[in-house]
């Protein structure tokens, strides 16, 4: 199976990549999401081992902050059944559930990368983060603009 890339976006109160760093495990099911192309993203075409960038999102300095990885393939959301839960769906059954999450692993904490610079680079256009209107929690990443972040923006060469 082919590696694929992710940016997925969290509020760092929701969930920040610091948090996810310090547990034990360094991982997280990347619950909550209510979108059904992020859904389909999750359930249909991520796979273990596919490359992350984290990003934070809604906050006074939004960017790229972390590299992680899908840890595990998708399951079912647990908040979905939860009544106490603001992602509760009343109408989501167990036996076929409607949302689903994957779990993410924090791999490494980076120097904020944001929009700003992301737009310098004539390379990073076509970026679903840089399009207008576009504010899906989980986009996909040609495997050239991963790597172009990475080896340009993450991995700075002195």
């Amino acid at each position: 199976m082919t590696k694929k890339f992710w940016l997925m976006k969290s509020e760092p109160s929701e969930c920040s990549f610091e948090s996810v760093l310090a547990r034990p495990d360094k991982t997280i099911d990347w619950f909550g999401i209510r979108n059904y192309q992020a859904r389909n993203f999750m359930r249909d075409e991520m796979s273990v081992g596919d490359a992350v960038y984290f990003y934070h999102s809604s906050c006074p300095k939004p960017g790229i902050v972390g590299l992680a990885h899908v840890a595990t393939k998708a399951h079912p959301d647990a908040t979905q059944f939860d009544p106490d839960s603001e992602y509760f769906d009343p109408k989501s059954d167990r036996n076929n559930p409607r949302w689903v999450c994957v779990d993410i692993t924090a791999d490494e904490a980076v120097e904020l990368i944001d929009l700003a610079t992301l737009r310098q680079y004539s390379e990073l256009t076509e970026m679903k983060i840089l399009q207008k209107g576009n504010r899906l929690s989980i986009t996909p990443l040609t495997e050239n603009e991963y790597f172009f972040i990475l080896n340009n923006l993450v991995r700075k060469k002195k």
